[in-house]
């Protein structure tokens, strides 16, 4: 499974999901999607509800729970634990559960986001002009955005190397982005984030101009280094990060 995940907002609730490129699928966590239902803040007390609803169902023998997946999705502490999640069609069944004033309101919101998906898919200048929009509202410039966007596509290559050069899982991608990120900067990813007081959030959304160059710089010639060597695996690629600040060394003694 190759995996997207992003946050999704409904109203004022900030829901997890993750995307299954293979079935073309969005999966949501279905807790936060419980909460919206009822109309919970508090995490805890949205989970307590799912497990409860979550126990009729399965003496009701109802197919909806069992179409249930769990997969890693990231908490409010920043780390990532098993989560039940579902697609919108299983969602659909879950929401008749829950008798909610939200009830056609989500369901009307997992329509669009699915048909969002898709239009995506068929023309990604429309992914492309909603980041535009997003960050524009939060007061971003064109020139910041014009680096964001060029990074991003830089970061897009890289991970595309990787994929086909023996680098597996979320776990192996952060490896080598730490490596790389350590390099340039001097700290950790997870330091990094302290340092600007963000925890679940994109870190590079939250780069100034200076730190966006730089992030795409390491990683372009990461990249060109670890195609030169046609590294595989990840001793290798791992090496392809550090050579390319060892030789930055070189270059200015």
């Amino acid at each position: 499974m190759t995996k997207e995940t992003a946050l999704a907002v409904f109203e004022d609730h900030k829901i997890r999901r993750i995307y299954d490129e293979k079935t073309e699928t969005w999966f949501f966590s279905v807790v936060d999607i419980i909460a919206v239902l009822i109309q919970q803040k508090d995490y805890q007390a949205a989970r307590n509800y799912w497990k409860v609803l979550k126990n009729r169902l399965k003496k009701e023998g109802s197919e909806s729970v069992t179409k249930c997946n769990r997969l890693k999705l990231e908490a409010g502490d920043g780390k990532k634990y098993l989560t039940d999640v579902a697609g919108p069609e299983t969602l659909l069944r879950l929401i008749q559960s829950v008798p909610s004033p939200k009830a056609e309101p989500i369901k009307l919101w997992l329509a669009k986001v699915g048909y969002e998906r898709i239009q995506d898919m068929s023309d990604p200048a429309r992914s492309l002009d909603r980041a535009r929009e997003f960050w524009q509202q939060h007061g971003r410039s064109e020139k910041w955005i014009q680096q964001r966007m060029m990074g991003q596509e830089t970061r897009n290559k890289l991970t595309d190397y990787w994929k086909d050069h023996e680098i597996k899982g979320e776990d192996e991608y952060a490896i080598l982005t730490n490596i790389i990120h350590q390099e340039w900067s001097g700290v950790s990813v997870k330091k990094h984030k302290e340092i600007k007081r963000i925890k679940t959030q994109n870190l590079r959304d939250h780069m100034s101009e200076a730190e966006l160059i730089f992030t795409a710089l390491a990683e372009l010639s990461t990249r060109q280094i670890a195609e030169s060597v046609d590294a595989g695996g990840m001793a290798e690629n791992a090496e392809a990060g550090k050579k390319r600040w060892q030789n930055r060394k070189r270059g200015s003694t």
